[in-house]
Protein backbone atom coordinates (compact mmCIF):
# COMPACT_ATOMS: atom_id res chain seq x y z
CA UNK A 1 0.00 0.00 0.00
CA UNK A 2 1.05 3.35 -1.20
CA UNK A 3 -0.51 6.27 0.26
CA UNK A 4 -0.39 10.29 1.37
CA UNK A 5 -1.56 11.89 4.16
CA UNK A 6 -2.58 14.94 3.73
CA UNK A 7 -4.42 17.79 5.59
CA UNK A 8 -3.15 21.08 7.59
CA UNK A 9 -1.28 21.29 10.57
CA UNK A 10 -2.58 19.95 13.33
CA UNK A 11 -5.30 17.96 11.72
CA UNK A 12 -4.05 14.70 13.12
CA UNK A 13 -1.43 13.17 10.79
CA UNK A 14 1.09 12.23 12.56
CA UNK A 15 -1.18 10.21 15.05
CA UNK A 16 -3.02 8.53 12.15
CA UNK A 17 0.59 7.82 10.09
CA UNK A 18 1.34 5.71 12.98
CA UNK A 19 -2.03 3.63 12.89
CA UNK A 20 -2.19 3.08 9.34
CA UNK A 21 1.57 2.53 9.16
CA UNK A 22 1.13 -0.06 11.76
CA UNK A 23 -1.97 -1.78 10.07
CA UNK A 24 -0.28 -2.52 6.72
CA UNK A 25 3.27 -2.97 8.26
CA UNK A 26 4.36 -0.15 6.32
CA UNK A 27 5.94 2.73 7.55
CA UNK A 28 4.99 6.10 8.24
CA UNK A 29 7.71 8.92 6.80
CA UNK A 30 7.27 12.17 8.46
CA UNK A 31 8.99 14.70 6.41
CA UNK A 32 8.09 17.15 9.60
CA UNK A 33 9.73 14.23 12.13
CA UNK A 34 12.94 13.91 9.55
CA UNK A 35 13.75 17.73 9.25
CA UNK A 36 12.64 18.32 13.15
CA UNK A 37 15.59 15.44 13.68
CA UNK A 38 18.26 16.83 11.75
CA UNK A 39 17.59 20.40 13.02
CA UNK A 40 18.28 18.53 16.70
CA UNK A 41 20.93 17.09 15.41
CA UNK A 42 22.19 20.39 13.92
CA UNK A 43 23.06 19.04 10.54
CA UNK A 44 23.64 20.84 7.23
CA UNK A 45 20.06 20.02 6.26
CA UNK A 46 18.53 20.86 9.56
CA UNK A 47 20.20 24.11 9.56
CA UNK A 48 18.94 25.06 6.19
CA UNK A 49 15.10 23.52 6.97
CA UNK A 50 15.30 25.69 9.97
CA UNK A 51 15.19 29.10 8.81
CA UNK A 52 11.81 28.22 6.95
CA UNK A 53 10.45 26.07 9.62
CA UNK A 54 10.69 29.13 12.26
CA UNK A 55 9.11 31.22 9.88
CA UNK A 56 6.39 29.18 8.83
CA UNK A 57 7.17 28.28 5.40
CA UNK A 58 8.34 25.19 3.56
CA UNK A 59 11.53 23.94 2.96
CA UNK A 60 12.47 24.34 -0.52
CA UNK A 61 11.45 21.25 -2.80
CA UNK A 62 14.94 20.33 -3.74
CA UNK A 63 15.72 19.66 -0.19
CA UNK A 64 12.64 17.53 0.50
CA UNK A 65 12.59 16.07 -2.60
CA UNK A 66 15.91 14.82 -2.14
CA UNK A 67 15.15 13.41 1.67
CA UNK A 68 11.69 11.67 0.34
CA UNK A 69 13.86 10.11 -2.84
CA UNK A 70 16.65 8.67 -0.31
CA UNK A 71 13.67 7.48 2.42
CA UNK A 72 11.15 5.56 -0.11
CA UNK A 73 14.58 3.86 -1.50
CA UNK A 74 15.40 2.17 2.12
CA UNK A 75 14.21 -1.49 2.24
CA UNK A 76 11.17 -1.22 4.61
CA UNK A 77 9.65 0.88 2.24
CA UNK A 78 9.74 -1.75 -0.79
CA UNK A 79 6.34 -3.13 0.50
CA UNK A 80 4.85 -0.17 0.34
CA UNK A 81 4.64 3.69 2.46
CA UNK A 82 2.58 6.41 4.17
CA UNK A 83 4.04 9.76 3.22
CA UNK A 84 3.21 12.18 5.92
CA UNK A 85 3.51 15.88 5.17
CA UNK A 86 4.55 15.15 1.36
CA UNK A 87 3.75 16.72 -0.94
CA UNK A 88 2.92 19.39 -0.38
CA UNK A 89 2.93 21.96 -3.96
CA UNK A 90 1.85 20.84 -7.57
CA UNK A 91 5.64 20.00 -8.02
CA UNK A 92 5.91 17.73 -5.38
CA UNK A 93 3.48 15.61 -6.93
CA UNK A 94 4.99 15.84 -10.08
CA UNK A 95 8.63 14.48 -8.32
CA UNK A 96 6.39 11.85 -5.98
CA UNK A 97 5.13 10.78 -9.43
CA UNK A 98 8.39 10.20 -10.96
CA UNK A 99 9.44 8.62 -7.90
CA UNK A 100 6.69 6.29 -7.87
CA UNK A 101 6.72 5.12 -11.07
CA UNK A 102 10.24 4.35 -11.48
CA UNK A 103 10.11 1.47 -9.45
CA UNK A 104 6.60 0.22 -11.05
CA UNK A 105 4.07 1.60 -8.66
CA UNK A 106 1.27 3.34 -8.32
CA UNK A 107 0.11 5.82 -5.17
CA UNK A 108 -3.29 3.63 -4.23
CA UNK A 109 -4.60 6.60 -2.08
CA UNK A 110 -4.60 10.11 -1.13
CA UNK A 111 -6.50 10.89 2.35
CA UNK A 112 -6.86 14.13 3.85
CA UNK A 113 -7.66 15.05 7.06
CA UNK A 114 -10.38 17.74 7.41
CA UNK A 115 -10.69 20.09 10.40
CA UNK A 116 -12.42 22.86 11.62
CA UNK A 117 -9.62 25.96 11.05
CA UNK A 118 -10.16 27.71 15.19
CA UNK A 119 -9.83 24.10 16.52
CA UNK A 120 -6.59 23.55 14.56
CA UNK A 121 -5.08 26.58 16.04
CA UNK A 122 -6.04 25.77 19.71
CA UNK A 123 -4.78 22.15 19.01
CA UNK A 124 -1.51 23.46 18.19
CA UNK A 125 -1.28 25.63 20.80
CA UNK A 126 -1.58 23.26 23.34
CA UNK A 127 0.62 21.07 21.65
CA UNK A 128 2.88 23.41 22.38
CA UNK A 129 2.69 23.65 25.40
CA UNK A 130 2.48 20.32 26.44
CA UNK A 131 5.45 19.16 23.96
CA UNK A 132 7.66 22.18 24.43
CA UNK A 133 7.87 23.13 20.40
CA UNK A 134 9.07 26.62 20.18
CA UNK A 135 8.31 26.45 16.24
CA UNK A 136 4.65 26.54 17.31
CA UNK A 137 3.86 30.23 17.99
CA UNK A 138 0.16 31.53 17.49
CA UNK A 139 1.92 33.93 14.78
CA UNK A 140 3.82 30.88 13.07
CA UNK A 141 0.40 28.59 13.33
CA UNK A 142 -1.60 30.92 11.25
CA UNK A 143 1.22 31.33 9.08
CA UNK A 144 1.28 27.45 8.70
CA UNK A 145 -2.20 27.23 8.03
CA UNK A 146 -2.16 30.34 5.57
CA UNK A 147 0.58 28.73 3.56
CA UNK A 148 -1.39 24.96 3.32
CA UNK A 149 -4.34 27.17 1.72
CA UNK A 150 -2.33 28.24 -0.91
CA UNK A 151 0.02 25.54 -1.61
CA UNK A 152 -1.15 22.54 -0.55
CA UNK A 153 -4.74 22.61 -0.62
CA UNK A 154 -4.68 22.65 -4.34
CA UNK A 155 -3.39 19.27 -4.60
CA UNK A 156 -6.45 17.66 -2.82
CA UNK A 157 -8.17 18.74 -6.05
CA UNK A 158 -5.51 16.85 -8.19
CA UNK A 159 -5.51 13.72 -6.20
CA UNK A 160 -9.55 13.98 -7.05
CA UNK A 161 -9.00 14.38 -10.19
CA UNK A 162 -7.08 11.05 -10.63
CA UNK A 163 -10.28 9.60 -8.49
CA UNK A 164 -7.62 8.62 -5.39
CA UNK A 165 -8.73 11.36 -2.83
CA UNK A 166 -10.35 9.88 0.54
CA UNK A 167 -11.66 12.55 3.01
CA UNK A 168 -12.20 11.72 5.94
CA UNK A 169 -13.41 13.90 9.13
CA UNK A 170 -10.71 14.84 11.31
CA UNK A 171 -12.96 16.31 14.02
CA UNK A 172 -13.41 13.85 17.26
CA UNK A 173 -11.18 10.90 19.37
CA UNK A 174 -8.49 9.48 17.95
CA UNK A 175 -10.06 6.25 17.40
CA UNK A 176 -13.41 7.62 15.66
CA UNK A 177 -11.05 9.09 13.09
CA UNK A 178 -9.01 6.27 12.46
CA UNK A 179 -12.54 4.42 12.30
CA UNK A 180 -13.08 6.55 9.78
CA UNK A 181 -10.26 6.24 7.72
CA UNK A 182 -10.49 2.55 7.84
CA UNK A 183 -13.89 2.26 6.62
CA UNK A 184 -13.07 4.98 4.06
CA UNK A 185 -10.24 2.47 2.66
CA UNK A 186 -12.83 0.22 2.43
CA UNK A 187 -10.62 -2.11 5.03
CA UNK A 188 -11.70 -3.39 8.34
CA UNK A 189 -9.63 -3.22 11.01
CA UNK A 190 -7.89 -6.04 12.84
CA UNK A 191 -9.56 -6.63 16.28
Amino acid sequence: MRLILMGPPGAGKGTQATKIADHFGIPAISTGDIFRANVTQGTPLGVEAKKYMDAGEYVPDEVTNSMVRNRIDEDDAQPGFLLDGYPRTTAQVAELDGMISFTGHKLDAAVVLTVDAEELVQRLLKRAQTDGRADDTEDVIRRRQEVYASETAPLIEVYRARGILVEVDGMGEVDEVTARIFAALDIVPES
